[in-house]
C-alpha cells in the first residue's frame, strides 16, 4: 500500500513514519522546502523521541522520502494546522486542510482514501470537506473513503501512543469507517473505536478541552489560596487523597496545539452554552501576565534586574514551543529586565546554550519549564547567581544544602 502524508510537522512526520515503519510506502509532503530538504538529506527538523532512528531506517531502506509534490497512492492522510482565526471566538481556520485536500484531487482515483487527522470544528469533514470531494464527480463511501482520525498522542512519547493507544474512525459512512480501520490496524494495538464523523471530531476537542478546563481549577486554586494566604500545591496533595479526585497541576499557563488552541472551537461552534470552556480559557490565558506581575514584585523588592529564565518550550523535554505561555512571559519581561534564557531543546538565537553562564549573575532563577534537566540543579549553578531567589512555576526544584529563597505556585512572592 502506498500512502502520501500531507504535512510533516508534529504528527504529520511521526504518523508517516510509523506507517514506513510497518512496511509500508510512504510519500510525505510539505510546502516548507527547507523541510524536504533537510529530510532528503538524513536530517530531522523536530525533536522526538525515538524519531531519528525510525527515520533513518524507513529513509535508507527507501519505504519514506520526502517531496514537494503529491503522488497518486492509495491512501491520503493530511495532517496540517488548524489555527485560530482572528475572529470574537477564535474559530477554526480550515484554510490549510482545505487547500491541501484541494491539491490532491488532480491525484485521486476511485478506491481510494482520505483521511483526515488535522484537528476540526464538528461537522467540517461532511459540511466542508465531503461536497468537494462530491463536486469532483465521486460518491463517498463507493469512490471514495473518507474519515476523520484525530492524533490523541502526547509529545515526548508520541510513537508508543500511537501504536498503543485507542483509535477513534470517524467515517463519513459504514463503508469508510470498515476502509479506514483496515488502514490502521496495520499497527494499531489499542481499540479502532467507530464513530460518525461529527463525533469523532467533537471527541477530539473534548479530550484536549477536559484538560484545559481541569488546569483551570487548579490555577484557579492558585489565585484564591494566593489572596487567602494558602498553600495550592499542599490543597491539591490533600485532596487528591480522596479516592475520587484528580485535580492537575497549576502552572503558567497552557501551551502547544491542542489545549491552547482546541477549546475555541467548540466555542465558535456553540458561544451561548459554552459557558465554562469560556471561562478555563479566560482563566488560563491569563496566568501568564499573572506570573509576570509576580515576577516584577519580587525583582521590585529584591532591587535585582537579571532574571535567568529556564525554559521556553511550552511542556518538558520536547522543543515545541507553539502557543507557549513561558514564550509570552519573557517577552513581556524582556521590556523591564535583561533576561537570559536557557532552553536544551529550544535554540532560536537568544536562546543561550550554556547553563552556567545563563545563571551567572543573576538575581532570579524563573523556571517555566519542567525539563529534566532543570530537576538536576546543583550547588554550583546556585553560587553563580548574583542572589540566590528561585520562582519554580512547576515545582521541579531539588533540595539544596545551599541557601535559597524558593517560591513556587504554592509560596508566591508577595
Amino acid at each position: 500500500m502506498k500512502l502520501t502524508v500531507l504535512g510533516l510537522g508534529y504528527i504529520g512526520l511521526p504518523t508517516a513514519l510509523t506507517f514506513a515503519n510497518y512496511g509500508q510506502e510512504v510519500v510525505g509532503v510539505d510546502i516548507d522546502e527547507t523541510v524536504i530538504e533537510k529530510l532528503n538529506a538524513g536530517e530531522v527538523h523536530i525533536e522526538e523521541p525515538g524519531l531519528y532512528e525510525i527515520y533513518i531506517d524507513v529513509w535508507q531502506n527507501k519505504r519514506f522520502r520526502a517531496s514537494a509534490t503529491i503522488e497518486k497512492s492509495d491512501v491520503f492522510i493530511i495532517a496540517v494546522p488548524t489555527p485560530n482565526k482572528h475572529d470574537k471566538y477564535k474559530s477554526c481556520d480550515l484554510g490549510y486542510v482545505e487547500k491541501a485536500l484541494i491539491s490532491l484531487l488532480p491525484y485521486l482515483e476511485k478506491g481510494n482514501t482520505i483521511i483526515i487527522e488535522s484537528t476540526i470544528y464538528p461537522g467540517a469533514t461532511e459540511k466542508v470537506l465531503q461536497p468537494i470531494i462530491e463536486a469532483e464527480g465521486y460518491e463517498i463511501g463507493k469512490d471514495i473513503y473518507l474519515a476523520h482520525c484525530p492524533e490523541r498522542v502526547l509529545p515526548g512519547n508520541i510513537f508508543r501512543e500511537l501504536v498503543e493507544n485507542d483509535r477513534i474512525i470517524g467515517g463519513v459512512t459504514e463503508k469508510c469507517t470498515c476502509r479506514v480501520k483496515d488502514i490502521y490496524n496495520l499497527f494499531v494495538r489499542g481499540q479502532l473505536l467507530g464513530a460518525s464523523a461529527s463525533s469523532a471530531e467533537m471527541s477530539k476537542l473534548m479530550e484536549n478541552t477536559f484538560r484545559d478546563v481541569n488546569i483551570a481549577l487548579a490555577n484557579e486554586l492558585v489565585k484564591i489560596s494566593d489572596e487567602l494566604n494558602l498553600n495550592a500545591l499542599e490543597i491539591i496533595d490533600l485532596a487528591n487523597k480522596h479516592p475520587r479526585v484528580n485535580i492537575h497541576s497549576p502552572g503558567p499557563g497552557v501551551g502547544g496545539h491542542c489545549l491552547a488552541v482546541d477549546p475555541y472551537f467548540i466555542i465558535a461552534e456553540s458561544p451561548q452554552q459554552a459557558q465554562m470552556i469560556s471561562k478555563a480559557r479566560e482563566i488560563n490565558s491569563t496566568m501568564p501576565m499573572f506570573i509576570v506581575d509576580k515576577v516584577k514584585r519580587l525583582m521590585e523588592k529584591s532591587k535585582g534586574n537579571r532574571i535567568a529564565l529556564m525554559g521556553l518550550a511550552y511542556k518538558g523535554n520536547v522543543d515545541d514551543v507553539r502557543e507557549s505561555p513561558a514564550v509570552k512571559i519573557y517577552q513581556e519581561l524582556s521590556n523591564q529586565f535583561t533576561v537570559n534564557v536557557f532552553d536544551p531543546y529550544v535554540k532560536p538565537a537568544d536562546c543561550r546554550n550554556d547553563l552556567l553562564k545563563t545563571v551567572s549573575g543573576a538575581d532570579l532563577m524563573l523556571i517555566l519549564t519542567d525539563h529534566d534537566e532543570f530537576k538536576q540543579f546543583t550547588d554550583e549553578h546556585l553560587k553563580r547567581m548574583n542572589q540566590k531567589i528561585v520562582f519554580d512555576t512547576r515545582n521541579i526544584f531539588p533540595d539544596f544544602s545551599e541557601e535559597v529563597t524558593y517560591y513556587h505556585m504554592g509560596n508566591l512572592p508577595d
